[in-house]
């Protein structure tokens, strides 16, 4: 009985990802950016340590996109009229977001740009 709560929470989890990504933008950004990542990884020969800082990094985002998603559609549920407080929460949540993915972002081109312009030399 426990291993079939176990099944059934991995499966509504991956019910939960693959929902969000047929109706998430952003999530399909991310997805997009992940995989130009890991294509780059592979062309540029990253170290091990340079992968697991990168799909650490795509774990922390893709989390906070998923976070976000949860915490809008709770707050469009609670709240389907417009207030400024239900706005501020789902701007802040967006917020988070936009900071893994900014972090990320720096962090790729501290690992990438190295790599580059010894491509280009």
């Amino acid at each position: 009985m426990k291993n079939i709560k176990i099944i059934n929470s991995f499966k509504y989890a991956i019910e939960g990802i693959k929902s969000s990504l047929k109706t998430e933008r952003n999530l399909k950004i991310h997805f997009v950016f992940m995989i130009l990542v890991i294509i780059c990884g592979i062309i540029f020969k990253i170290s091990l340590l340079e992968w697991l800082i990168c799909i650490s990094l795509f774990a922390l985002v893709i989390s906070a996109e998923l976070f976000n998603t949860a915490i809008e559609i709770t707050v469009d549920l609670a709240m389907p009229k417009i207030n400024p407080k239900a706005k501020l929460a789902k701007d802040i949540s967006a917020g988070a977001v936009l900071v893994t993915a900014f972090l990320s972002a720096i962090i790729g081109l501290i690992i990438f740009i190295p790599k580059l312009i010894a491509l280009i030399k």
